[in-house]
């Protein structure tokens, strides 16, 4: 079996502003029900990449499922902003549906 985490770890040694392999350890990390790490994976990734919009999404829902529902807010509007600027208007909805679904 291969092993997610190590394979992309080992590549992001050897590349640390690999974006997409930040955010596929995050969500091994989610998958795995390691929320510390994929939340600390996820804010590496928002740092160095400020527009990768699925990242913001990705980690508000990993907040949500850790019952940190303020959090998970203030994701999705980062998310939002940053769908925004990127006119990625699909993401901006799923966000805007997300938000709305946390405020009710």
């Amino acid at each position: 079996m291969i092993d997610k985490v190590a394979t992309l770890t080992q590549i992001l040694e050897q590349n640390p502003d690999d974006a997409f392999a930040r955010y596929g350890l995050a969500m091994e990390y989610a998958n795995q029900g390691d929320i510390a790490s994929a939340l600390a994976q996820f804010d590496l990734l928002l740092t160095r990449h400020t527009d990768y919009t699925a990242g913001y999404f990705m980690a508000a829902q990993t907040l949500t499922r850790a019952g940190r529902s303020a959090e998970a807010k203030a994701r999705l509007l980062q998310g939002i902003a940053s769908a925004q600027r990127t006119n990625n208007t699909h993401a901006l909805a799923e966000m805007q549906a997300a938000l709305d679904d946390l405020e009710t």
